[in-house]
C-alpha cells in the first residue's frame, strides 16, 4: 500500500509516517516546514520505501499531481495532516492555517477521487468550540466564535469538514473524518503554546508554570502512541466511509492538577505564575469516544503520568542541560 501523509514533518504527521513504514507500506511525505521540522523526519529518509516531498498542498493543484509523478507513487491512502495547529501559530499564521484546511483539503479530495483513494481528514476537537455539550459527542454541532483569534484553526476545520462530505456524498470518495482531542508526547514543538511543551520546558528551566486563567478549566490528554493507534484502525476498516469519529482520552484534568502531574514528573517543586485567560479559550473539553470503542474496538492505555514522563524524557534529551 501506499501511504501519502501530509504534514508529514509535523508532531503527529511524523508519528504516522513511522507508523506506516513499520507496517511495510510506501509513505509519501509532504509538507512545507511552515511549523514541521525536517529532524522529526531524518531516520526516515534511510529508509528507501520513504519519499519525502517538500512542498505546499495547498498550492496549485496541478503542482501537486507534478510532484506525485515525480516520486511515481499512486496513493491510496492520503492523511491529510498538514495544518498548524497551536495558539501561536492561529496568531502568527492565520491564512497559512485557512488555507491548508480549506484549499489543502480541496487538493487532497481531488487526488483522491481521481486515484479512488481513501481520504481521512485531520480535524480538531476545536471543531466544538466551547461546548455547551460535556462530553463532545461527534452529533454535537459545537459553539465557536466565527470572528474570533482562534476562528482561522476552528472553522477552516469546520470547512474541511464540510468540503470531506460534500467529496463522500457527490464524489463517491471513501473519506473521513478524525476529530483529535488534546495529544502530546515526543516531538512536539517546545514553544508552540500548547500547555504540555509549555509546562515541561518551565518545568525543565525551574521557571514557574504559566496557568491562564484560574486553572479550573479541564482538557483531556492523550499519549501520541494511543492516538496513532486509532488513526491507523480507522484509516483501515471497512466501510466507515462519510464518518466522523473522535480520538482522545476522556480522563479529564483541570490545568492545576495537570500541572502538579507535570512538577511531579519533572521532580521540581510546584510554581505558578498567572496569566490573564485568552479569548475564547473552552472552559470544558472531552471526548465521548463510545463510538472509536465500539466500531474500532480502540480506547487509550497510556496512564497521563507515564506519558507524561516519557514526553519529559525526549524534552530534556532536546533541550539539553539548563
Amino acid at each position: 500500500m501506499v501511504v501519502l501523509v501530509t504534514g508529514a514533518a509535523g508532531f503527529i504527521g511524523s508519528h504516522l509516517v513511522d507508523a506506516y513504514l513499520a507496517r511495510g507500506c510506501t509513505v509519501i511525505g509532504l509538507d512545507n516546514l511552515t511549523t514541521g521540522a525536517r529532524a522529526n523526519l531524518e531516520h526516515a529518509l534511510y529508509d528507501k520505501r520513504f519519499f519525502f516531498v517538500q512542498a505546499d498542498i495547498a498550492g496549485n493543484i496541478e503542482d501537486f499531481e507534478r510532484l506525485l509523478r515525480h516520486v511515481n507513487q499512486t496513493p491510496n491512502l492520503i492523511l491529510h495532516f498538514a495544518s498548524p495547529a497551536s495558539p501561536k501559530d492561529y496568531a502568527d499564521l492565520p491564512l497559512e492555517t485557512m488555507a491548508a484546511n480549506a484549499m489543502g483539503t480541496r487538493n487532497c479530495l481531488e487526488v483522491a477521487s481521481q486515484r479512488k483513494a481513501r481520504f481521512l481528514f485531520a480535524s480538531t476537537s476545536e471543531s466544538y468550540g466551547d461546548p455547551l455539550e460535556h462530553p463532545q459527542k461527534e452529533t454535537y454541532w459545537g459553539h465557536v466564535n466565527p470572528i474570533g483569534p482562534r476562528s482561522c484553526y476552528d472553522e477552516s476545520k469546520r470547512y474541511g469538514e464540510a468540503l470531506t462530505m460534500a467529496y463522500w456524498r457527490t464524489r463517491d470518495v471513501d473519506a473521513r473524518i478524525v476529530r483529535i482531542f488534546n495529544t502530546y508526547g515526543p516531538r512536539m514543538r517546545e514553544k508552540d503554546g500548547r500547555v504540555v511543551p509549555n509546562f515541561v520546558r518551565q518545568a525543565l528551566a525551574g521557571e514557574p508554570l504559566t496557568i491562564y486563567g484560574d486553572g479550573t478549566q479541564t482538557r483531556s490528554f492523550c499519549y501520541i502512541d494511543d492516538l496513532i493507534d486509532g488513526i491507523v484502525r480507522y484509516a483501515s476498516a471497512p466501510s466507515l466511509a462519510g464518518n466522523v469519529i473522535n480520538l482522545g482520552n476522556p480522563a479529564e484534568f483541570s490545568i492545576l492538577e495537570f500541572a502538579k502531574v507535570v512538577s511531579s514528573a519533572a521532580g521540581v517543586p510546584l510554581r505558578f505564575a498567572h496569566a490573564a485567560l485568552p479569548q475564547d479559550d473552552p472552559a470544558r473539553r472531552c471526548p465521548d469516544i463510545t463510538k472509536a470503542q465500539t466500531v474500532l474496538g480502540w480506547q487509550p492505555k497510556v496512564e497521563l503520568r507515564d506519558g507524561v514522563a516519557k514526553t519529559i524524557d525526549h524534552f530534556r534529551a532536546v533541550l539539553g542541560p539548563n
